[in-house]
């Protein structure tokens, strides 16, 4: 059968942008005007505007989220022979931010909800644990007053992989500010991201805030004086520019993702499992997933008819060829490998249409009706 063209897509990135296309462009004028490139006045003008909206004393921008995450552990002190405890079905770079310290990472298998689950995150901490990385997935808060209630009991820094979960809050409080530090990815398919790429990280924690402007700079106080060794990830100008417009539509932009994710769950409850929101969870859907029988035929059935639904992290971490060296196996996360058999991402983002959301609704009901 020949593929329709896709009439629906993944993500509509040009479309947005278009909305705000001027004050956009007069973002990058302003930096192109001022000579300041590198490190300049938009850096941290979006720090202080970034740390405000998520209610932590400080920010620091860097290149993507990954080096966010590797450069907080590395500020943290984490290195050859201590353990970092992370979820299993994420993105790699939740566990190569880990390997890249010289720390080995482990794992915890997670709830159905797709976040850590803190009893299996409490039997999987050793004498070596010095940390752990919970997962705020697809833009749903990780169940972080039992997270801390444990890391505070072992002594273990909490750092948050906030990458997906930029605005999302759990009893209030904004993801990126339960831990020592939360990291946030700025890349294009994020609810606020660069044109390009770019990562955050929030602490209320001024010494670690401090070491980790350094961090990205090569370890330099000044030009003259470099403290330690490090990495050049620094967050540009002209990104941080137009990351402030967008950061000024974000909220908007949530509340329309999280209209379209509530009126998909009403419509496709009897059919998957949707992604109803727990007591106190407030959901940014950076992605919308459903758990679904016959997943890989459903996908196969929406991308013939145009809509480009999508799977994520098919294989998690634990049996990627790069962790063979850590031992796991298959049967070691029963829940992750069910949740990543049945996983599956559907278009969601603020300029979707009811059409469009329709459409994909009513494909999703003829497919199970047709194959009952």
């Amino acid at each position: 059968m020949n593929k329709a063209p896709c009439s629906i897509p993944y993500t509509a990135l040009a479309r947005e942008a278009g909305e705000i296309k001027k004050e956009l462009l007069a973002a990058v004028e302003r930096v192109l005007d001022s000579g300041r490139y590198i490190l300049g006045p938009e850096v941290a003008a979006f720090e202080r505007e970034f740390a405000g909206y998520c209610q932590t004393g400080f920010a620091a921008g860097v290149g993507n989220g990954t080096c966010s995450l590797h450069l907080v552990l590395r500020c943290l002190g984490l290195g050859a022979g201590d353990e970092v405890i992370t979820a299993p079905n994420s993105f790699i770079a939740s566990a190569s931010s880990i390997a890249l310290t010289g720390a080995r990472p482990v794992f915890a298998d997670i709830r159905p909800d797709g976040n850590m689950d803190p009893e299996r995150l409490e039997a999987a901490i050793t004498p070596r644990t010095k940390a752990v990385i919970p997962v705020h997935l697809t833009g749903r808060p990780a169940r972080m007053p039992d997270i801390m209630t444990i890391a505070k009991r072992y002594n273990l820094f909490v750092v948050e992989d906030a990458a997906q979960a930029v605005g999302a809050r759990l009893n209030r409080n904004p993801v990126g500010g339960w831990g020592d530090a939360g990291c946030f990815s700025l890349h294009p398919l994020k609810n606020l991201h660069a044109f390009g790429d770019g990562g955050m990280m929030t602490t209320n924690n001024q010494d670690l805030h401090d070491r980790m402007l350094k961090a990205r700079n090569h370890g330099l106080v000044n030009r003259e004086r470099c403290d330690f060794w490090s990495f050049n990830s620094r967050l540009d100008e002209i990104h941080a520019a137009m990351l402030r417009v967008q950061l000024r539509y974000l909220d908007d932009y949530t509340e329309q993702r999280r209209r379209l994710a509530l009126r998909y769950n009403d419509m496709l409850r009897p059919y998957v499992g949707v992604p109803d929101e727990g007591p106190g969870e407030y959901c940014v859907y950076q992605s919308y997933v459903v758990q679904a029988e016959r997943r890989g035929d459903l996908k196969r059935y929406l991308n013939d008819h145009g809509v480009e639904a999508l799977v994520h992290y098919e294989t998690p971490i634990h049996l990627q060829p790069v962790a063979r060296a850590l031992g796991y196996s298959a049967s070691d996360f029963p829940v992750t490998m069910r949740y990543v058999s049945r996983r599956l991402s559907l278009p969601l983002y603020p300029s979707m249409t009811r059409d469009q959301q329709d459409r994909i609704v009513e494909l999703i009901i003829g497919f199970y009706r047709d194959h009952a």
